[in-house]
């Protein structure tokens, strides 16, 4: 059986709401809320509820989180990320995001 290469907590308004991982490096990815965890939807496209959401791609929700621009570009300068490896843009930003909604890399 195999495993996710890299796996995030996401957390809602500092619940933790559920696990998002990533199989396949820029190719396939995979959320899924933990059984216990009553709150709201982290995203519309992603209601609470027990089933795997997986992505042919970063999950649009989770794109939509990162920055750009400028922003972007000091970010991948500074830490050294790949422009095409969105999960480590996340895990980079993710306890700084704008909303209700922090990641944080479970290594």
């Amino acid at each position: 059986m195999s495993e996710a290469v890299r796996q995030a907590k996401v957390f809602m308004h500092n619940q933790l709401a559920g696990i998002l991982e990533e199989w396949e490096v820029n190719r396939k990815y995979k959320f899924v809320y933990r059984d216990d965890y009553e709150g709201p939807p982290i995203s519309l496209t992603m209601p609470a509820r027990q089933e795997t959401y997986e992505f042919s791609r970063f999950p649009a929700f989770f794109d939509g989180l990162l920055p750009e621009g400028e922003m972007l570009e000091g970010l991948l300068r500074q830490q050294k990320i790949d422009l095409h490896d969105s999960f480590s843009q996340l895990m980079a930003v993710g306890s700084e995001l704008v909303g209700a909604i922090t990641v944080e890399e479970i290594l």
